[in-house]
């Protein structure tokens, strides 16, 4: 009688995992849309994958090497690395209920240059020592801006290690605030 009252339990948790579906999230552009995927050359011509940061928190930012804005907004880009680069982010919770964290955010960076040399130079001058920089140089023609509906720089997209645009657009004190908000998790 107990075995056939297992074996019942069993079957009916069985079925019921087995039907329930598992909830998609819509590919797009807002907040708690998946990010779509970017992939580019390095300016050394390597092929650079957004989703190969899968796991990690990470800012998107459209920029471009003669953008003043977005020039003097990497000043502050780089203020914030450094400042959050041995702060614990929350990654995911454990199966125990505690958090996995990592160090840092990481930035991916997408120029809408259409000169090579201005951009490594820019790249040089701003010291944005990440690896992560990505573009296929055609200015405004750019697929890669196109496919995140980029009508101005700076722009940027932050991303949770799922992917999940958690934010936009998200400059100076405000990005500061998002990433303060995301660290105070782990406490």
């Amino acid at each position: 009688m107990k075995k056939l009252l297992y074996a019942s339990i069993a079957i009916t948790i069985l079925i019921a995992c087995a039907s329930s579906k598992k909830a998609t999230i819509a590919v797009g552009l807002n907040v708690g849309d998946l990010a779509p995927n970017l992939k580019g050359a390095s300016p050394k011509g390597d092929t650079i994958n957004l989703y190969n940061l899968r796991g990690e928190y990470v800012l998107i930012d459209f920029w471009a090497s003669w953008c003043r804005p977005c020039r003097y907004d990497n000043r502050h880009l780089i203020k914030m690395v450094h400042q959050y680069k041995d702060v614990d982010f929350p990654i995911k919770k454990t199966f125990l209920g505690g958090i996995k964290n990592k160090k840092g955010f990481k930035v991916f960076s997408v120029s809408l240059d259409n000169n090579g040399k201005k951009w490594e130079m820019a790249i040089h001058q701003d010291k944005l020592n990440w690896p992560w920089h990505i573009s296929d140089l055609k200015g405004w023609q750019s697929s890669l801006s196109r496919s995140y509906r980029v009508s101005s720089i700076p722009t940027n997209f932050l991303l949770n290690p799922s992917g999940i645009i958690i934010g936009k657009n998200l400059r100076g004190h405000d990005l500061e605030k998002a990433l303060t908000k995301i660290t105070s998790q782990t406490k």
